[in-house]
């Protein structure tokens, strides 16, 4: 069975993390998440660990995983790593390696390819910043999706909306082989 492990950013599009997982295990593809702060401000990890069925991860300073290195081994035992939703914060720490959590630990201690589904306001999304942090990313061999265009939770319109839970399977499918 392929896995992943998936990133839960910060964002009001966290929620449909919620339906990836269900897609994904549908289609056969286990999955482990791993919430940041801002994700748990959005959903809980007892909500990802019914449709996993698995542990989540929350810190880096768990004791009982981190005496076992436990953020080099979650890196390491997926098939792919997704960020979904990828928020600004995100792209911009994963495109300068900052390791200052959980998440952005496993993605610089990590070997595995990597999927990031962007999803922020508009206006976030084509500031110069992002748009040289997401550059960067591909660069370093990032899949770094494109995000959707439709109307946004702070009433903008443009793109900058979280892919659709199917079109991110489909990206990850595409990622896995198959």
């Amino acid at each position: 069975m392929k896995r992943i492990l998936l990133i839960v950013g910060g964002g009001i599009a966290a929620y449909k993390a919620c339906e990836l997982i269900r897609l994904a295990r549908k289609a056969g593809i286990g999955v482990k998440c791993v919430l940041t702060a801002g994700g748990a401000q959005f959903i809980t990890p007892m909500t990802l660990a019914a449709l996993s069925e698995e542990q989540v991860y929350t810190s880096l300073w768990d004791l009982k995983d981190e005496a076992e290195m436990g953020h080099i081994q979650l890196s390491r035992e997926a098939d792919l790593i997704v960020v979904a939703p990828a928020t600004a914060d995100l792209l911009a720490k994963m495109a300068a390696g900052i390791a200052d959590d959980l998440a952005t630990t496993l993605l610089l201690a990590t070997d595995k390819p990597v999927l990031a589904a962007p999803a922020m306001n508009v206006r976030m999304w084509q500031h110069a910043a992002t748009v040289r942090n997401v550059a960067t990313l591909r660069g370093d061999g990032v899949t770094v999706m494109e995000p959707d265009e439709g109307p946004m939770a702070c009433g903008e319109f443009g793109p900058g909306r979280l892919p659709e839970p199917e079109a991110i399977l489909e990206a990850i499918q595409a990622k896995l082989g198959g």
